[in-house]
């Protein structure tokens, strides 16, 4: 698996995912990735900067993009905290925390974030509009609270398992609950 390879599976898998999810600017975008999944070996036994250069460029060209928020998912040796732009914590009123994410504690593609990014700080939680999950670093703790799938024809990013998912609102009500108001009714009984 090249460089390149794993360059194109992500470009493919994020242009199929944009005609699907309708991002708005401003929204976050959860990254969790293991690099040693992408070269086929264990999560977090033989991370890979190479890897998360090639990934990040391509993160960071769809953020621009859609002007939304990168967030790095790092790993569970610093409780899967998250790496974003000060901008985007102070807008969603996230509070930082003191730790930087290296290879070895946070995990590759979160270190290399925190060291391109132009203002980053590392917060514990945050409830992304959507996200992408390569090599099942599970982000779903990160998400809104409804998440759906995005399929695509995209499945794996090198050897490692891939899937997106976009959040919603919750629909609540019962079977009287209406989510879309007809037309022709305009008033309330």
């Amino acid at each position: 698996m090249t460089l390149e390879m794993i360059r194109n599976q992500l470009s493919q898998l994020l242009r199929e995912f944009e005609e699907q999810a309708e991002l708005k600017p401003g929204q976050l975008f959860v990254v969790g990735c293991s690099t040693s999944e992408i070269k086929g070996s264990k999560i977090g036994t033989a991370g890979s900067t190479e890897i998360a250069e090639v990934l990040y460029e391509e993160f960071d060209a769809f953020a621009k993009q859609h002007g939304i928020y990168l967030v790095f998912q790092g790993c569970e040796h610093i409780n899967r905290a998250l790496t974003l732009e000060s901008e985007a914590a102070e807008k969603y009123g996230l509070e930082p925390v003191s730790v930087v994410p290296v290879p070895k504690a946070g995990g590759s593609m979160s270190a290399y974030a925190y060291r391109k990014m132009d203002n980053p700080v590392v917060v514990e939680h945050v409830r992304a509009h959507a996200g992408i999950d390569i090599g099942q670093t599970l982000i779903g703790m990160h998400l809104k609270e409804v998440a759906v799938p995005v399929r695509t024809s995209v499945r794996q990013i090198g050897e490692a398992v891939v899937t997106v998912a976009k959040t919603r609102p919750k629909l609540i009500g019962g079977s009287r609950a209406v989510y879309e108001l007809p037309e022709e009714s305009t008033t309330c009984h």
